[in-house]
C-alpha cells in the first residue's frame, strides 16, 4: 500500500474516547495507522444518575432565567433521562421559559431537535466568549442552570465556569449530565501513559476534554505526570478535536494540534496530514531514514525494532551525526544497566534489524553516529520519537 493511499503507515496513535472509539480507529486504520485503545473515561448512564436526577427536579421547581447549554450529547442526553422519569415535558417548559445560549452549532441542533430555540450562539464555540458574553451583560442576582462537560475536577473546564458566574453574583445550577468516572480497570491507560512518557507512540488523540481530565488525574497519582508532560512537549503530538478539548493542555503548556472543524472525520484527516509533515527525515549512510513510535522507516519500508534497538534509535536520531558516547547509550538501553559490551550486541542488533548496516557508524574509542554528512547538522537536534 503506497504513502498516499495510507499515510499514516509505520504510525502509531492513542485513542483516548470512550464514545465511537471503533469507529474513529476504523477511520484510522484505513489510513495505515497502528492504534492504541486506552479509554480514559467510563460514562454514567444519565437515567441511571441520581445526581442529574435531583438537580432536574429543583429545575423545575425554579426555573432558571439564563441556560448554558455546551455539548450536543449531554443535552440530548439530559431530556433523554428526563423522559425516562416522565419529566421531559416539564423539563422543556422551565427551559423554554428562560434563555438559552447554545456554545456551538452541534448543541444547537440539539436544542432545536427539543423544540427549543436558542437566543444565542458564540462563533467561536467557546465556553470563554458564552462566559464574557454574560458577564458584559451583568449577572448578578441571576439564575443560570449550566449543563457540565462531566465530573468536576482541576482539569475540567465547566467547572471554572460555574465559579467564575458565582463571583459575580449569579445563582448557579451546574447540570451534571455526560457525567464520567475514570475507568473500572486502569490498565491500559496506565499502559498508554507510559508509551506517551517513553515516546514509542507517536501521537495521542483527544476527543473530549473529560478524558484529558483523566489521563492527567491518573498520571499525576501514578507519579507519571512529569514525564508524560514532557514527552507531550518535546516529540509526542497531543491531537484533539477542538478547543474546548484542548484547554487543559493547553494551560500545561502543551502544544496541540486540532483540525478546523470539530468532528471525527475531520480529526482522523488532520492526523493524516499532521504526522507525515511532522516526521523527521534523516540522510544516513545512503538512506532516508524517519524514525517513528514504534519502527523506523528504511527508504520507505517499514523497519519494527525490538524495544533496546529502538531506544538506542531514538537516541542517536535525537542528534543525527554527531558522536554518542557508549555510556549515554548504555543509559538509553532498557534497564540501562551491564556495561559498553551490552551497547556493542544492541548496536549490532540494530544495524540488522534496519537491514542497512552503514546507517550506523562506529567511532574509534568514541561511540556510534548516524552517518550522516556532518556538514550544516552537528548544531541540530530532533525531538526523541
Amino acid at each position: 500500500m503506497s504513502e498516499d493511499n495510507a499515510p499514516l503507515h509505520g504510525f502509531t496513535i492513542g485513542i483516548t474516547a470512550a464514545r465511537r472509539a471503533d469507529e474513529f480507529a476504523t477511520l484510522l486504520t484505513r489510513r495505515g495507522a497502528e492504534v492504541v485503545h486506552a479509554p480514559a473515561i467510563r460514562i454514567i448512564p444519565l437515567a441511571d444518575d441520581a445526581e442529574l436526577e435531583r438537580v432536574t427536579r429543583d429545575i423545575l421547581d425554579t426555573p432558571p432565567d439564563i441556560t448554558v447549554a455546551t455539548t450536543a450529547i449531554g443535552f440530548r442526553g439530559w431530556m433523554g433521562a428526563a423522559d425516562g422519569w416522565g419529566l421531559a415535558e416539564q423539563l422543556g417548559e422551565a427551559l423554554g421559559g428562560s434563555r438559552i445560549l447554545a456554545r456551538g452549532p452541534k448543541v444547537t441542533g440539539a436544542i432545536r431537535a427539543a423544540d427549543l430555540r436558542e437566543e444565542w450562539s458564540p462563533a467561536s464555540e467557546s465556553s470563554a466568549e458564552v462566559l464574557e458574553h454574560l458577564l458584559a451583560e451583568g449577572v448578578e442576582g441571576v439564575r443560570i442552570a449550566v449543563q457540565l462537560h462531566g465530573a468536576r475536577t482541576e482539569w475540567e473546564p465547566g467547572a471554572d465556569l460555574c465559579e467564575v458566574l458565582r463571583d459575580a453574583g449569579a445563582d448557579v445550577v451546574a447540570v451534571p449530565v455526560y457525567r464520567w468516572t475514570p475507568p473500572d480497570d486502569p490498565t491500559a491507560l496506565d499502559r498508554l501513559i507510559e508509551q506517551i512518557a517513553d515516546h514509542s507512540i507517536d501521537a495521542v488523540s483527544f476527543t473530549s476534554a473529560p478524558a484529558v481530565a483523566s489521563l492527567l488525574m491518573r498520571s499525576k497519582a501514578t507519579g507519571m505526570l512529569e514525564l508524560m508532560l514532557r514527552a507531550l512537549r518535546t516529540g509526542v503530538t497531543a491531537v484533539c478535536v477542538g478547543p474546548v478539548t484542548a484547554a487543559p493542555l493547553v494551560e500545561l503548556e502543551v502544544p496541540v494540534s486540532a483540525p478546523a472543524r470539530a468532528r471525527l472525520g475531520s480529526l482522523a484527516r488532520h492526523l493524516a496530514e499532521e504526522l507525515p509533515r511532522r516526521a523527521h527525515r534523516i540522510e544516513a549512510g545512503g538512506h532516508v531514514l524517519s524514525v517513528r513510535g514504534r519502527c523506523v522507516v528504511v527508504d520507505g519500508e517499514i523497519r519494527c525494532l525490538a524495544p533496546a534497538a529502538m531506544a538506542l534509535m531514538r537516541t542517536l536520531a535525537a542528534r543525527p551525526g554527531r558522536v554518542v558516547s557508549r555510556e549515554e547509550l548504555l543509559a538509553a538501553l532498557p534497564g540501562g544497566g551491564g556495561d559498553t559490551h551490552a551497547v556493542e550486541t544492541a548496536v549490532a542488533r540494530l544495524r540488522s534489524a534496519l537491514g542497512a548496516p552503514t546507517i550506523v557508524q562506529t567511532v574509534v574509542k568514541r561511540g556510534y553516529r548516524l552517518a550522516v554528512d556532518p556538514v550544516g547538522c552537528a548544531d541540530k537536534e530532533y525531538p526523541l520519537g
